[in-house]
């Protein structure tokens, strides 16, 4: 597939360069905000600017990654540490939102997905932030009686909202728990999805380990996956996770203090999986 670069927008200064072969390209995004705020971190319908990637060795970049589908282009946001931001045929789905963003970081949404109960995956306050009239909200069973009227799926469910395909798929510890006995993350209790976007399908991993519902994951074309200790996993653990489903781009994501160099020479020697490293942790945003 041939992309093109188009012509970036007003303050944008930073073109980067990405080989043409997964048809996901990128678009530099500005400096962060400084903490606060319900504007829109980048609108469904904004326009993508210089194509980039990022290499094993290169720093984490702040940019705007659009994946073009057979309806139109799928733009992925990243915001602050598990909390992201797609945009879909004039539509904005938001993942996680968490009130540690910056300010001005999280965007009014059409549909939100919440992946878990701990506070940095389910936020009221974030909530309240990014809902507006008719805003749909799809969770795990763990909270639904925390969230009235939001669309309920387990594992294994899907359902298809706003022209969004969603399926949730398992997320859970292995074995790291905050004592013996206990794991961070029961199996069953949160959801990861799959979103299908007209043709292509997008991968967003939640708190886990490396499981095997991950590994048996097939025709993935961008995938978000975790790695932080100690609650999920190593980046050497994601990346043998990684290489088992080979998806076509992989970003790294809810990764802070992690060697994600670790990650990205992991799969260096993979064939057909690009990594990407994007700022998930950017100027304003809270420290907890």
């Amino acid at each position: 597939m041939n992309l093109r670069s188009p012509r970036a927008p007003l303050g944008v200064t930073l073109g980067l360069v990405l080989g043409v072969l997964t048809g996901c390209k990128s678009t530099p995004r500005g400096p962060a905000p400084e903490p606060s705020s319900s504007s829109p971190a980048a609108p469904a319908s904004a326009p993508a600017a210089g194509i980039g990637s990022a290499s094993p060795q290169a720093a984490a970049s702040s940019v705007t990654d659009t994946l073009p589908t057979s309806a139109g282009p799928v733009t992925l946001t990243p915001i602050h540490h598990g909390t992201l931001a797609f945009g879909f045929q004039g539509k904005t789905l938001v993942v996680d939102p968490w009130t540690s963003a910056p300010p001005g970081a999280l965007p009014k949404a059409d549909l939100v997905l919440l992946t878990d109960l701990h506070p940095d995956h389910f936020d009221p306050a974030a909530l309240e932030l990014v809902r507006k009239d008719g805003t749909v909200l799809v969770v795990p069973e763990v909270l639904r009686a925390k969230l009235q009227g939001a669309k309920v799926l387990k594992n294994g469910e899907r359902t298809t909202e706003l022209g969004i395909e969603i399926e949730a798929v398992p997320m859970y510890n292995l074995k790291r728990g905050p004592e013996a006995g206990k794991l961070y993350h029961d199996k069953g209790r949160g959801n990861g999805y799959v979103l299908g976007f007209a043709d292509k399908r997008v991968y967003v991993s939640g708190d886990t380990e490396c499981i095997d519902e991950m590994k048996a994951l097939e025709r993935i074309d961008l995938a978000l996956v975790c790695m932080n200790l100690p609650f999920t996993m190593t980046p050497e653990e994601a990346a043998s996770c990684v290489s088992a489903f080979k998806p076509k781009v992989v970003i790294p994501y809810h990764y802070r203090g992690s060697d994600l160099s670790v990650f990205s020479r992991a799969l260096s020697a993979v064939d057909g999986v690009e990594v990407r490293v994007r700022d998930f942790y950017p100027a304003g945003a809270s420290k907890q």
